[in-house]
């Protein structure tokens, strides 16, 4: 069925095309259009259920009243909660957000790109993966209100929003060597996203600190792109080498889900035979019995300081770049008793 046009609207309001467009892009009172006229296109429109072509918009105002937004995994729930607050906040100044997940392809995250560019998306809020700094450095010489979410990219200077990835980890490591438990063990994601490069950075401070040994061995890196079955089996092979391990930290809280199963196949009681701390919240950690102590991110504040942020871009002719680092929380649960 045909859509709705501006003639449609001017034919039956009795007026030009370019009068209803003025008036369906604001600029009534700009070309002096009377309010009477204004308010019987509008009714007209509304009746008549006129949506207008986005790209067509574009074109004439250089604005779509659309933001793009790239993650990682729109399935993980950090991510999905994020662009939950990120439309509904998008959504307070009249924008509507198209998203994907890269599934930290680079190949895949480009293809996103070329997608989001051909929409003509007003801004870019985007996870970088590795291997994107060319598409971001072309976005910021082409000036393009952008911000990075969750982790940034070394030596270019954008905007981002994330959290104290360093100081997190720390807080992990210190909570359990407060505990009594010195042989800890380190599952992370074989990657060289900054964010995860922190984490293990923080972690090992930590322990540094503490004068604690923290060997290699005790360091446990799963690819992204293994399946959970596999990531299950090497989880369980890591722990099994080390049986001298006392606790174990996850670096996220996928890893950290997969690590719950892996314990259970293994007969391992969480918080009695293994300490266990997982960097991001999840329901199941709440849930799960023991709970499971965490680091948590600050979803709302992220989501919303990303907004706020892009709107800045948007709508400011100033360009100063924001970087933003939120703290996380630990929040203690019972995987993690005073060692006996």
């Amino acid at each position: 069925m045909k859509g709705v046009s501006i003639k449609d609207i001017a034919k039956q309001a009795g007026v030009s095309p370019t009068t209803v467009s003025f008036v369906l892009n604001g600029k009534a009172k700009e070309k002096r259009i009377s309010e009477q006229v204004s308010k019987k296109i509008l009714k007209i429109a509304s009746k008549l259920k006129y949506k207008p072509n986005q790209l067509a918009r574009g074109l004439r105002t250089g604005k779509t009243k659309t933001i793009g937004l790239i993650v990682e995994d729109i399935a993980n729930l950090f991510f999905a909660n994020v662009a939950k607050i990120v439309e509904e906040e998008a959504d307070k100044y009249g924008y509507k957000v198209l998203y994907g997940s890269t599934e930290d392809n680079v190949d895949k995250a480009k293809g996103l790109m070329e997608v989001l560019e051909y929409r003509q998306v007003d801004g870019y809020i985007i996870t970088p993966t590795a291997q994107m700094e060319k598409e971001i450095e072309a976005l910021r010489h082409a000036r393009k209100p952008m911000v990075l979410l969750d982790r940034y990219i070394p030596n270019v200077p954008t905007n981002y929003v994330m959290v104290n990835n360093f100081q997190g980890a720390y807080d992990a490591a210190n909570h359990l060597l407060n505990r009594g438990y010195t042989k800890i063990g380190l599952v992370t994601i074989a990657s060289d996203q900054i964010q995860m490069k922190e984490r293990i950075d923080g972690f090992s401070a930590a322990m540094k600190a503490a004068n604690a040994a923290f060997p290699k061995k005790m360091i446990k890196k799963i690819s992204f792109h293994i399946s959970k079955e596999e990531s299950i089996r090497e989880i369980k092979n890591f722990v099994e080498s080390n049986p001298q391990m006392e606790g174990i930290f996850f670096a996220t809280n996928y890893l950290g889900i997969y690590g719950l199963e892996a314990l259970k196949e293994m007969g391992v009681a969480i918080g009695k035979d293994l300490a266990f701390i997982s960097f991001d919240d999840h329901d199941l950690f709440r849930l799960y019995t023991p709970g499971i102590t965490c680091i948590a991110q600050p979803i709302h504040d992220i989501a919303r300081n990303v907004i706020q942020v892009l709107m800045n871009e948007l709508n400011n002719n100033k360009k100063e770049v924001n970087q933003i680092i939120l703290p996380a929380q630990l929040v203690v649960r019972d995987s993690c008793l005073l060692k006996s």
